[in-house]
């Protein structure tokens, strides 16, 4: 059977030059980075070098640069490492659960978390976070691409204003970086959040970004790891992993290839609108990751679609990894005004460097037959009378 994976936004393949990079730290290059002999500055090199590779990614300093197990850690060390009880802390109900979480978790620890709305297209109004700016506000935290729509915020404008009132600002940028150029001056921002699952890397692996001059209590205690940011021995195979997944992101980036990842989820996007009525794109009209679209299918539930476009060689996803399964529909859609219905109904196509013309033809015909033969079971779907709808597009 022919297999097409449409789900990268939960996790990418790991490319193979980056699996040769990583390959012989877990055998004869194998020694802990903290140790000064020849094995242990062998390490501490290789990890030096993709330091640097991700910085240049972010166009940051090398020095500002906290490996972390990942994009989750590096959400909470972003914000537990500012805020203490007392604080006020300015986010967005679209936040990923990394976010979300921690935010809530601190609205029972002493502090208060004002969530800024979005509008229909899924964005947030930066006079709305200066609208939320309190004496005692201590951190501003919105997110640069939303994982399931791949809507782009409008950070700079949120940088600005932060820069203003003096208050720290963090971006989770894990859905953006390798998509799109980031560059944390331009952004304005104080943190940032990256992990290397989302861009060709190994799980496991990610960074905060940390500016000069932002000091951060740790989340773990131990050694004086990542300049006492961090505590616990360097996952060097997955630094040096997500270091050279940084540095194919960036000259992917350069050479254009960004664009030709767009025109492809483009011509995905259309088609499948073009074929299936009752149908619509999830933040249309707002910039957008190029790999990204989610589409509604009135009639159907998401996960019934899943399954089946699993079952005949498609893998996509109803929204995040981390809330599969769960029952309520997506915190981010119900935001945006959509109703619990639709919500529902949605499905996020995201490709990657793999994705080929070849893929998006497969789905262009898998999708709309089984959203056809979905919709014929469904008892709150009803076909245009004497119209064979699928038969009329096709």
């Amino acid at each position: 059977m022919r297999r097409v994976y449409l789900d990268n936004n939960a996790t990418t393949p790991v490319l193979p030059e980056v699996l040769d990079a990583m390959r012989p730290y877990f055998g004869e290059r194998f020694g802990n980075a903290s140790s000064i002999h020849h094995f242990g500055q062998d390490a501490r090199a290789a990890v030096e070098q993709a330091r640097e590779s991700v910085a240049a990614l972010l166009g940051a300093k090398a020095s500002e640069v906290v490996f972390t197990s990942g994009g989750t850690e590096a959400d909470n060390l972003a914000i537990a490492g500012l805020v203490s009880p007392g604080d006020h802390i300015i986010s967005s109900r679209i936040e990923h659960h990394a976010v979300l979480n921690t935010c809530q978790h601190f609205e029972h620890s002493g502090c208060e978390v004002t969530y800024v709305p979005v509008d229909s297209r899924g964005w947030i109004d930066p006079e709305e976070v200066r609208r939320a700016l309190r004496p005692n506000t201590k951190l501003i935290s919105l997110m640069l691409a939303n994982n399931e729509t791949g809507v782009l915020q409008p950070l700079e404008e949120v940088g600005k204003i932060a820069a203003e009132a003096d208050v720290y600002f963090h971006t989770d940028a894990v859905q953006a970086a390798g998509k799109v150029a980031v560059n944390v001056d331009a952004i304005g921002c104080d943190l940032l959040s990256i992990s290397g699952h989302k861009i060709h890397g190994p799980q496991g692996a990610g960074a905060l970004y940390v500016r000069k001059g932002t000091r951060l209590q740790p989340l773990f205690y131990g050694g004086r790891h990542e300049r006492s940011r961090r505590a616990g021995t360097e996952n060097v195979p997955g630094i040096v992993g997500l270091g050279k997944a940084a540095e194919v992101a960036l000259h992917g980036l350069q050479r254009g290839e960004d664009r030709k990842l767009s025109a492809e989820r483009d011509r995905l996007q259309a088609g499948l609108l073009d074929k299936i009525d009752e149908a619509g794109v999830n933040g249309a009209g707002g910039p957008r990751v190029p790999n990204t679209t989610s589409i509604y299918f009135d009639h159907v539930e998401g996960e019934a679609m899943v399954i089946a476009f699993d079952l005949k060689g498609l893998a996509v996803s109803t929204g995040a990894a981390c809330s599969s399964g769960a029952i309520e529909p997506s915190h981010v859609l119900m935001a945006m005004g959509l109703t619990a219905d639709r919500a529902r109904a949605s499905i996020r196509f995201s490709l990657g460097k793999q994705t080929t013309a070849e893929d998006v033809d497969f789905v262009l015909e898998l999708v709309p037959q089984t959203v056809a033969r979905l919709r014929d079971l469904s008892p709150s779907y009803h076909k245009p009378a004497g119209k064979d709808v699928l038969a009329a597009r096709s």
